[in-house]
């Protein structure tokens, strides 16, 4: 038997797919299990509990696949692990039973823009590839349907960690800085080891493409990948580089152009984003033709420095994604306008004194959105002219437009999880779209 813990989008595919190939399953989740999920587990006889996990049914388990999202030390996982019954993964699973081509991502910021990418630029390119993992649809329901070609697959830290036997024939590293180091006993080792995984089982014929430009992967790279990679730099000739106004791509001894201006996402961040998605691209077979074309036309990732109005001279910008201080450093970076920054949330053990250069650069103003803003205030107290404490999304709304005059930027970028006030960055971002679209509509109310 398969047991599944979680029920989430990795569980459910994983159920469906293990029911697909024969095996007995049963699916528990501690929480509370979706209307649609039920449904689709019933209509496929797979039996479930939630609300509780059974050990006595779970222990009976040959294999035991954890959703990402479930800590590693809880109760269930110590009683399975001393039992000796194997925990692996979803995208360890379905890779089972995939042929495709996989192009794997991870990187503490940029893997989804990154992926997404990748994706775009084979599909325009005609190439059979889909979407998967940490994005969108699970690998396993998507080996539901059938096999593709390619699969383009984001990968967390969590997923990597319960990868053994999987093997990503192009993997893509963006960069890493400290992030769910909570998850990691505050050990940035342990989380830059997870991330280092995405090249387990690597051979001589796969590619591993990484930022030569990242601290850490540099320290970190001989440990982990003595074989051949591409890598990509803003400052040094290598695999992709900057030459003049060009991005300059070397795979396979071939060369290939893009030229800056057409690249459609701007910002330094993006500049990274581009370049790796393009060796990933030209080395899944994609051509010179294909990467101008899919570089200059991607529209970007929602919740990733989204647009989302301009209301009386000021720019909103919705970036909830940004969910470490890394990643916020690069969305300050790209502001041009002074900046009404929305920030807090669930701390993962940040350490904000990165951030405390441009923050005096960029921000006017600091908001404080979350259960708990005590480590937001007292860190950039003195640092920064406004700061104000906000327990709701809507408070933090009013005082941002309280706060913006003609010519500035008010943007939400939280370098922090999202789980004190919302269920997810997701339900974030949409919350903060939403109470700018309301607040349009009071302004254009009130002007009639």
């Amino acid at each position: 038997m398969i047991v599944i813990l979680g029920a989430g989008e990795s569980g459910i595919g994983a159920a469906l797919l293990a029911k697909s190939k024969g095996f007995d399953v049963f699916v528990s989740d501690f929480g509370k299990i979706s209307q649609d999920s039920k449904q689709e587990l019933e209509a496929n006889d797979i039996p479930y509990e939630e609300g509780k996990h059974t050990e006595s049914l779970i222990l009976n388990a040959k294999t035991v696949i954890k959703s990402p999202g479930i800590p590693p030390n809880i109760p269930v996982i110590c009683a399975i692990r001393e039992k000796d019954i194997p925990i692996i993964s979803e995208i360890e699973f379905a890779g089972r039973y995939s042929k495709a081509l996989k192009i794997c991502v991870t990187g503490s910021n940029g893997k989804t823009t990154t992926t997404m990418w990748i994706h775009h630029i084979l599909k325009q390119a005609g190439m059979d590839a889909i979407l998967c993992g940490n994005v969108g649809t699970s690998f396993a329901r998507i080996l539901t349907e059938r096999d593709p070609k390619i699969t383009v697959i984001e990968l967390s830290s969590f997923q990597l960690d319960d990868m053994y036997d999987f093997k990503s024939d192009i993997a893509v590293l963006t960069n890493i800085t400290p992030d769910h180091l909570d998850r990691y006993d505050n050990d940035f080792q342990k989380y830059i080891n997870s991330k280092f995984r995405i090249t387990r089982n690597q051979t001589e014929d796969d590619v591993f493409i990484f930022n030569a430009d990242d601290t850490i992967i540099k320290i970190n790279l001989s440990s982990f990948h003595r074989k051949r990679g591409l890598s990509f730099s803003l400052k040094l000739p290598l695999s992709a580089r900057i030459f003049g106004n060009n991005i300059v791509f070397s795979v396979k001894g071939v060369f290939s152009t893009v030229n800056l201006n057409t690249v459609s996402l701007k910002g330094t961040h993006n500049l990274y984003n581009a370049m790796s998605a393009g060796l990933a691209a030209l080395s899944a077979g994609a051509t010179e033709e294909d990467i101008k074309r899919g570089l200059s036309n991607f529209v970007g990732v929602e919740h990733r420095l989204e647009f989302v109005d301009k209301i009386n001279d000021v720019t909103y910008i919705n970036d909830s994604k940004a969910t470490n201080v890394n990643s916020t450093w690069y969305a300050l970076d790209s502001m041009t306008e002074p900046v009404i920054w929305i920030a807090g949330g669930t701390d993962k053990g940040n350490d904000y004194s990165s951030l405390h250069s441009i923050v005096k650069e960029k921000v006017k103003a600091l908001i404080c959105l979350g259960a708990d803003n005590s480590k937001l205030l007292s860190e950039f107290n003195g640092l920064v002219p406004i700061i104000k404490d906000t327990h709701s999304m809507e408070e933090a709304i009013t005082a941002a437009k309280s706060i913006a005059q003609k010519g500035e930027t008010v943007l939400l970028s939280p370098a922090c999880a999202s789980f004190d006030l919302f269920k997810n960055y997701e339900h974030r971002g949409r919350m903060f779209k939403l109470g700018i679209t309301n607040y349009e509509l009071r302004i254009k109310r009130n002007n009639h």
